[in-house]
């Protein structure tokens, strides 16, 4: 690994917050609308780049999200910030351009497998659908983003190939035009010499395109694969406030890479994430009474790293 991951000299690193989206769909308890509301503008006023604000799913699917309109449209909206919105069909498009998504992810699954279990479709159905979904939204203008689950491996499969996962990749940006892709590590299962590979072949063929990765923590590589990445070009990461999240389809899956416990590791070795740290584990602060449990974030935990205690003496 090159020295410049333990050098950031400055380097802009751009945090996008999935918490209240990947975060709060995997909890038991509804979080009132007036309160998702809250954490997004606490989130919108820390300088994250991008927010991944709902989903427009079903209710019934997903009823942690029902509220997807309401939240979208009576946040506010700080000038910079890209709010993004989970879209899987046309409907669901069409319900977020109308509620003033900036962008809109798209997801599939590298794996046939795991597509099936999640989404209830083929690969090939899956893109069919997506392909629909971009036709009806192109007059829009609305930015598309695909999210490419399971690129870093299956949990039912086993390895992705990178040919495989550059397969999929090029057709969402030369067929769909997509303006940005996420490669997901949906059960934790990334490790940093294959996220260098999959990164440094993303780059080499489109320079030009948005590239996100979206790591989970489930076993524990979540950060070490977050700095490999940044070590051959990648600058773009999704996290989750408070480390919230997980995968169903993943037994013993813990949750995302931890937005603030990133972003306090980079600010110490010189990168400029832009997020104000103390803003967002204020933002963070409120989830445990708002869910019912813990978190796992360490850092609200133990604080920052200079955060000092008075001396106990005798």
């Amino acid at each position: 690994m090159s020295t410049s991951v333990w050098s950031g000299a400055g380097q802009r690193i751009y945090m996008q917050e999935v918490g209240t989206r990947d975060g709060l769909q995997n909890e038991a308890i509804f979080v009132p609308t007036e309160e998702k509301i809250r954490l997004v503008n606490a989130l919108s006023k820390s300088g994250l780049a991008k927010i991944e604000v709902t989903a427009f799913v079903s209710p019934k699917a997903i009823p942690a999200l029902r509220d997807a309109e309401q939240v979208l449209r009576e946040i506010t909206r700080e000038p910079g910030v890209v709010y993004s919105a989970l879209v899987p069909n046309v409907r669901g498009a069409e319900r977020a351009v109308e509620s003033r998504a900036d962008e809109l992810n798209l997801v599939m699954s590298a794996s046939e497998s795991h597509n099936l279990s999640n989404l209830r479709m083929t690969r090939a159905q899956s893109f069919a659908g997506l392909s629909e979904l971009v036709k009806a939204v192109h007059a829009t203008g609305v930015h598309i983003n695909v999210s490419l689950s399971c690129a870093f491996g299956c949990p039912m499969e086993g390895d992705v190939s990178a040919e495989e996962v550059m397969a999929w990749c090029r057709r969402y940006i030369e067929e769909l035009g997509a303006t940005g892709v996420t490669l997901c590590d949906t059960t934790g299962m990334a490790y940093p010499t294959q996220v260098a590979q999959w990164v440094r072949q993303f780059k080499s063929n489109w320079p030009s395109t948005e590239l996100t990765l979206h790591f989970h923590n489930t076993r524990g590589m979540g950060l070490a694969n977050v700095l490999a990445s940044i070590d051959v070009g990648a600058d773009r990461f999704d996290a989750s406030f408070g480390g919230i999240g997980g995968c169903p389809y993943a037994p013993g899956a813990s949750g995302n890479v931890c937005t603030e416990e990133v972003v306090h590791a980079l600010d110490l070795m010189g990168y400029n994430t832009g997020v104000d740290l103390d803003k967002l584990l204020e933002a963070a602060s409120f989830l445990p009474d708002l869910i019912g449990h813990d978190v796992p974030s360490q850092i609200l935990k133990a604080g920052k790293r200079l955060d000092l205690h008075p001396c106990q003496v005798g």
